[in-house]
């Protein structure tokens, strides 16, 4: 795999370790709200999930990406970030906002079918480049090669049944 070598920038500090700092949990908390007004592009989601720890509901903001007709969010900080286990641990159930709130279920998609989402997120989702190691123009080899380290979901309304 190709990777690219990228000098430290201010989104790859901002999520240091995989994980949001002061500064990028404030700042996702604003994107979250506007995302979940509707003022943003309807690419822009807030994504309510129940803590599994907690309990309590967490907003994130999230890039949402059409690819033959389905919609999906990317975790672009890999598989071990909170908002994947908090899906995982409600089984998918969780809620998006955009203008309206959206019951729907998330269905994680298998890796080995999850190279052409990666590549039209990477496309979508300027701010996730830094923390893909690939360029959005690399073959679809490429995606497929890095893909079972990020998670892909479907989003499916709630009581649709599963493809």
């Amino acid at each position: 795999m190709q990777e690219i070598a990228r000098p430290m920038n201010l989104k790859r500090w901002l999520y240091r370790g995989g994980r949001p700092n002061r500064i990028a949990t404030v700042l996702n908390r604003g994107w979250a709200a506007i995302h979940a007004l509707g003022l943003a592009p309807n690419h822009l989601v807030t994504l309510d999930v129940r803590g599994r720890r907690s309990g309590r509901m967490i907003s994130l903001p999230l890039v949402m990406v059409v690819v033959e007709g389905d919609r999906y969010l990317v975790s672009m900080l890999g598989d071990d970030v909170e908002w994947v286990r908090n899906v995982r641990a409600e089984s998918g159930n969780v809620t998006l906002r955009h203008g309206r709130r959206e019951e729907v279920c998330l269905e994680e998609v298998a890796a080995d079918r999850r190279a052409p989402v990666l590549k039209a997120y990477v496309k979508r989702a300027p701010g996730a480049r830094p923390h893909l190691p690939i360029h959005q123009d690399a073959p679809l080899s490429e995606f497929e090669r890095m893909s079972s380290r990020f998670p892909v979901f479907r989003v499916v309304p709630r009581g649709a049944p599963p493809a």
